[in-house]
């Protein structure tokens, strides 16, 4: 399953890409079905390589340990990487 960018992050020149929780949650959840949230994480991580600063939003969907986990390991390496999240 290849999750492109747009369902994630929306871009508006000028302005940070932002990143919304609800639908990675879903995305999140269907990954788990089928195997996949490995290459869902993997797919995110190439997605952020592509801007510098990003933007959450809805971030209560991040209730469950287990996506939050994986959400933070992905952004620490956007950071270290000189990513910004605002």
């Amino acid at each position: 399953m290849r999750i492109e960018r747009r369902d994630f992050l929306l871009l508006r020149a000028g302005q940070p890409a932002v990143l919304s929780c609800e639908p990675l949650f879903m995305r999140f959840l269907d990954s788990q079905m089928d195997g996949s949230t490995a290459q869902l994480f993997e797919n995110l991580a190439a997605d952020l390589r592509k801007v510098n600063t990003v933007r959450l939003t809805d971030s209560s969907w991040l209730a469950r340990a287990d996506l939050k986990q994986q959400l933070d390991s992905v952004l620490a390496s956007f950071v270290s990487r000189g990513g910004r999240i605002v």
